[in-house]
């Protein structure tokens, strides 16, 4: 039609990322680092071996009765939740192409 135009070129217009295309992995990706240096810098937790009391009627029961500590535990949650975003992110993204 022009005299720009070569038969069997056409300009299509491509479409343009979508800003959660960008910011869901990279937010998933910042969740993992953090969570991995939450765990690695709350590493360290008080336990001991106790006996059991010969003479006593009462069960002892501990409080939390986990060897990781609390902000061990956080970490590890966000790093968790990070890698679900990431892999819900790839799944998408494979599921998108045809």
């Amino acid at each position: 039609m022009g005299e720009n135009n070569i038969l069997g070129e056409h300009d299509t217009p491509q479409p343009s990322r979508k800003v959660s295309s960008v910011v869901v992995p990279l937010l998933g990706l910042i969740a993992v680092i953090v969570g991995v240096i939450v765990a690695w810098t709350n590493q360290s937790t008080d336990f001991g071996w106790f006996a059991y009391a010969p003479l006593s009627d009462t069960v002892f029961v501990g409080n939390g009765g986990a060897m990781v500590s609390q902000g061990t535990q956080i970490g590890l949650t966000v790093t968790v939740l990070g890698l679900l975003v990431l892999a819900f992110w790839a799944g998408l993204a494979i599921g998108r192409r045809r």
